[in-house]
């Protein structure tokens, strides 16, 4: 019995690891889920649902919460607010307000098939007792996780010369190793490492300007660093010191928003408006790294990548490689080290993937969510089924044994 009970207490902290998703693309930020759900025959049970308006931000799920930024009237102006729901039930638990809603490029007001309104597009990020969020004004700010309250903030307009975007800011931060990583100010402090439990500045470095992508980290030859898609292109940093490892110059045209994917020694990257897309091998020798492209394909096909970032699995890429293909838009198989297409279906739209076991779950842009095996021999459909009302250009998320969706007008929780 004691042998039994102290398993138990052995194994809680990872069953506790696996039940959270507490950033943009869960917890590594590559869009793998550490849970396997299982289908039940008769379908996916919607638990609860709820009004959630505006933006494309995605979920993170930890300690029974949900957060997610969207859109509120609040002495009557339209303001973007960043909510923490009750993840057993959907019920609000608090919100916030972040900052009067206002975005350049107007007009995403949902009245056609490519129009999914404006609002918010950061998901949040959660560190231990706090959430924090970049809005699109390029605000960093930290909230209490259970009552809301504010905490630290960075504002990278005021404090660091921030230069922001057209559509304004869609990245995340990124939690790496103990310090959150942003893009946003201005020469010589465009990149930020930031210490979540007081908003300390760790460094600052570079002049560069942003895309809508939200870095990712991986470890290449041993170190582990954070890549950054700029619109100079790739920019990899040791995360401690901000030292630059490697670059690869890379097109920009109106907006990339997909995250890089990287397997191995080997980062792929791509963008929307007849940019395209392309890979590197990173070599090492000594203490120096260096990018050597392995294929480059400009244009919208075969490749292009509009905002949907692909997962990865055993060397292949399945995601959403189209580009303003509302509604109907392919899902496909790539072999990462080539970009030679497996196979490719229809019937998707811009949404998002994430990758769980072997399979992939995938939410179309109109609102189902779609599993397919993730093997480069076929397309292998699982099950399909409509979750969501409004446009879905969000990412899932996994938790506890549930998938939480939302759209531009409601969010989800479903098993």
């Amino acid at each position: 019995m004691k042998s039994k009970l102290l398993s138990i207490i052995l194994l809680s902290p990872f069953i506790a690891q696996a039940a959270d998703w507490p950033q943009y693309r869960g917890g590594a930020g590559d869009g793998v889920s550490a849970e396997i759900l299982k289908l039940n025959a008769t379908g996916l049970k919607t638990l609860w649902k709820t009004e959630s308006v505006g933006g494309f931000s995605s979920f993170a799920v930890s300690g029974g919460k949900a957060f997610t930024l969207s859109l509120k009237e609040i002495d009557g102006a339209s303001q973007e607010v960043v909510c923490a729901h009750d993840s057993a039930t959907g019920r609000e638990i608090w919100s916030a307000a972040l900052s009067v809603a206002n975005y350049d490029k107007g007009g995403n007001d949902g009245t056609a098939e490519n129009k999914g309104g404006d609002g918010p597009r950061s998901t949040p990020t959660v560190v231990g007792k706090s959430v924090v969020v970049l809005n699109s004004q390029l605000a960093l700010r930290s909230f209490d996780v259970e009552t809301g309250k504010a905490g630290w903030s960075v504002d990278l307009k005021a404090q660091h010369e921030g230069r922001n975007i057209q559509w304004q800011n869609a990245a995340s931060p990124l939690l790496e190793g103990g310090l959150l990583y942003i893009a946003g100010g201005g020469p010589g402090q465009s990149v930020l490492a930031v210490d979540p439990s007081d908003g300390r500045v760790v460094w600052k470095a570079f002049d560069e300007k942003i895309t809508h992508a939200t870095p990712v980290a991986a470890t290449i030859h041993g170190q582990r660093q954070v890549i950054f898609f700029l619109q100079s292109g790739l920019l990899s940093v040791e995360p401690k010191s901000g030292k630059e490892l490697w670059r690869y110059a890379f097109p920009y045209k109106v907006s990339t928003a997909a995250s890089p994917v990287v397997g191995g020694d080997i980062v792929y990257c791509s963008a929307g408006y007849g940019v395209g897309a392309g890979a590197v091998k990173i070599t090492k020798e000594g203490d120096a790294f260096k990018a050597n492209e392995i294929y480059r394909m400009p244009g919208n096909q075969p490749l292009a990548n509009h905002w949907s970032t692909p997962v990865l699995k055993d060397g292949y890429m399945y995601g959403m490689f189209q580009f303003k293909e509302y509604g109907k838009g392919p899902v496909k198989c790539v072999d990462l080290a080539t970009g030679e297409v497996k196979w490719s279906k229809e019937g998707f739209g811009p949404g998002h993937v994430i990758l769980m076991g072997s399979e992939v779950v995938a939410l179309s842009d109109a609102g189902e969510v779609v599993r397919f095996s993730a093997t480069p021999s076929e397309y292998r459909e699982i099950s399909r089924q409509k979750v969501l009302d409004g446009k879905c250009w969000t990412t899932p998320a996994i938790s506890g044994g549930r998938l939480f969706v939302r759209s531009t007008k409601e969010a989800a929780c479903v098993e």
